[in-house]
């Protein structure tokens, strides 16, 4: 595939990404984790092209294919070694990837066709997402402060699973919460998602509860003279991580035996989960969770009616064979 006879001066490989990354990250306000997977990923896909002796404004969807087949059956490596197979959900990405470079590349007026067009990537194979029961989700909220501990970090620790919980937030999100983000009177909290959208999402009152414990007997303890805007802070006063969140998480799942059934999204899951078979509709749950597109959202009926599945099957005594 040729470039457009208008395009006379062809920018560098280096340019095309970095015209594209703009674009992603001002236009379609992306975060920064997917600028930089996308940078990686099509500096990958440089390489590849280079190693063929092709630029990536003449790749053909041969190119193309060859790329992602390459990920996917484990494409060569240094000195001879061959790298081993990427997962299909890498693989997908990665062709997601191109499919948006290209795409942006066209609308530059660089190439007349599209090189991806007629290309597939691997199937994702769908997995649901672990959720806890309403009885698990119980024994881990109970873990800080069980042993009638009221140290400042136990009530941070407490109103960050509760808060969780009770509004589905993303990791990344609880740990960008700052103090003015939660009206403790009304009940309401402004969570900043992807893309820098922001959300109002109703709080319980269990977690209003137990955040204004932790603001009013913990936190200030912990910041001691300083300025930190940030609701949840680590042990020295300044914004926690969300490495450090998740350390938090994983100890007190550890400590209610439930270490096997976590990942950093599982409150998240069970929230909308557990709203759904409350009778929550899906349109709510969509903006409660800040999913752009409600087939992302539609992902918790399955797991809902495999949830159905589940209980039906250990209680229903003509459930089971013989």
């Amino acid at each position: 595939m040729q470039p457009t006879a208008a395009a006379t001066t062809l920018p560098t490989v280096q340019g095309l990404v970095l015209d594209f990354l703009a674009y992603l990250e001002f236009e379609r306000g992306l975060s920064r984790n997917t600028l930089d997977a996308y940078r990686s990923d099509l500096g990958q896909y440089a390489q590849f092209m280079e190693a063929r002796e092709h630029d990536v404004l003449s790749a053909t969807g041969e190119d193309i294919s060859a790329f992602l087949d390459g990920l996917a059956g484990g494409s060569p490596g240094p000195e001879g070694t061959v790298r081993k197979p990427a997962a299909a959900a890498t693989v997908q990405r990665k062709a997601a990837c191109l499919r948006s470079f290209y795409r942006h590349v066209r609308r530059e007026g660089l190439l007349d066709a599209d090189p991806t067009a007629d290309v597939r990537g691997p199937q994702k194979r769908e997995q649901l997402p672990k959720v806890l029961t309403r009885a698990e989700v119980a024994k881990l909220l109970a873990m800080p402060g069980r042993d009638g501990s009221a140290e400042p970090i136990v009530l941070r620790d407490k109103a960050i699973l509760e808060l969780m919980y009770a509004c589905g937030l993303r990791a990344s999100e609880a740990t960008g919460l700052e103090i003015g983000d939660v009206d403790l009177e009304d009940a309401m909290l402004r969570a900043r998602g992807k893309g820098s959208k922001e959300r109002m999402v109703p709080v319980g009152r269990r977690a209003i509860d137990a955040l204004v414990r932790y603001v009013r007997d913990g936190r200030g303890t912990m910041v001691g003279g300083g300025s930190e805007r940030a609701l949840f802070v680590n042990a020295r006063g300044g914004k926690l991580s969300r490495q450090g969140l998740y350390k938090i998480v994983q100890r007190h799942a550890k400590s209610a035996g439930l270490d096997d059934r976590m990942s950093p999204h599982t409150l998240r899951h069970s929230f909308a989960t557990h709203l759904l078979a409350g009778g929550c509709d899906l349109r709510t749950l969509q903006e409660m969770l800040g999913h752009a597109d409600i087939a992302t959202t539609q992902m918790y009926t399955h797991l809902s009616a495999q949830r159905l599945q589940d209980v039906y099957r250990d209680a229903h005594p003509r459930a089971q064979h013989a």
